[in-house]
């Protein structure tokens, strides 16, 4: 504290001297300093120091040229962390913040009402706990229902159904690709659990009811040994792809809403096609000699032409590495798989 007076006195004093002895004392105080930094090249700063040097930047443009100890850049650090500082300390909250939390009374009311109800939803449990003079949120109700302790007995009898029918059960599924012109591309296939063989893949840009029935019939031929089609709550199907299902004699089941686990089969080569067109930077008319010259850069298509002749080259592959395409010691005959 004492050298920091010391040091103000000092100031007032020179305030009083003539221009030519403060530039002789400048000079000999200068040659001191380079003295001093040849001794020890990185003197240690205090805190009263950095807010000296951070006033200076504000009111006097020629600092930098005054400036030896550190470099121009580490005080405008010393300034962004004092302005990081004080607004922390402006900012900081004085109370709680957002809602009060739910009381373990809700939370298990909650928990209740789902097991109770399957077949309610955050808005009816809401409206419930309302009645009952609990004022929560409709938001909280809903998060807490995510957390809500599940039984574990459909989920062991749903995959005991796939277990048990997995030569007569396909699955149905979409996934979207980007194209370099910030489109999409919708990319329908089927796959059978049995072998993992893909029955049937096409691509295009308006995913209509009318275009997903007319796939299926290509998909699906009269002789067809599938008994069940399993696929998720998408509205693109909408009322008419059950219908067209049931018309191709197949049971359409469909998954939960929000648990894609239970089409895990369709899944799992939705994430092998998407890496494997991650890794794909190749030019499209070398594919398709009749298309035009066309990339296909890093996942990102230009059209539905490329898209399909880019992924029906990496169905074989797919499938010639697939470990179940060897079950029980068979071999599926690669000629009959159906790309398009």
């Amino acid at each position: 504290m004492f050298r920091h007076f010391k040091l103000c006195i000092g100031t007032l004093v020179r305030l009083f001297r003539s221009r030519q002895g403060l530039l002789l004392e400048n000079l000999a105080l200068r040659q001191q300093l380079a003295v001093l930094k040849r001794r020890t090249p990185r003197p240690s700063l205090g805190n009263f120091d950095r807010l000296f040097w951070v006033v200076a930047r504000r009111l006097w443009s020629g600092w930098r040229q005054s400036l030896i100890l550190v470099t121009p850049e580490t005080v405008v650090r010393w300034h962004r962390a004092g302005f990081r500082l004080y607004w922390k300390l402006v900012s900081r909250a004085s109370g709680p913040i957002g809602r009060k939390p739910a009381s373990p009374e809700v939370r298990d009311l909650i928990f209740r009402m789902v097991a109770d109800n399957p077949t309610w939803g955050a808005p009816r449990i809401h409206g419930e706990l309302l009645m009952l003079g609990f004022e929560v949120s409709e938001r909280t109700v809903s998060r807490w229902m995510k957390r809500a302790p599940r039984n574990p007995e459909p989920a062991k009898r749903w995959r005991a159904f796939l277990r048990n029918h997995r030569e007569a059960i396909a699955a149905m599924d979409f996934f979207t690709v980007p194209t370099i012109t910030f489109g999409l591309l919708y990319c329908l296939f089927v796959i059978g659990h049995d072998r993992r063989r893909i029955l049937h893949f096409n691509v295009t840009k308006h995913p209509a009811s009318q275009w997903i029935v007319q796939q299926l019939r290509e998909a699906f031929p009269f002789d067809s040994a599938l008994r069940f089609l399993i696929f998720d709550r998408d509205s693109k199907y909408g009322a008419e792809v059950p219908a067209a299902v049931r018309s191709l004699t197949i049971t359409p089941l469909r998954t939960s809403f929000e648990c894609p686990w239970q089409n895990g089969v369709a899944e799992r080569w939705i994430e092998s096609c998407r890496r494997d067109l991650s890794k794909t930077k190749r030019l499209a008319s070398d594919l398709a000699p009749n298309s035009s010259p066309l990339y296909m850069d890093r996942g990102k298509a230009v059209g539905a032409e490329v898209l399909s002749t880019i992924v029906g080259f990496r169905i074989p592959a797919f499938e010639m590495r697939n470990p179940h395409r060897f079950r029980s010691g068979r071999r599926f005959d690669e000629e009959q798989v159906l790309l398009f």
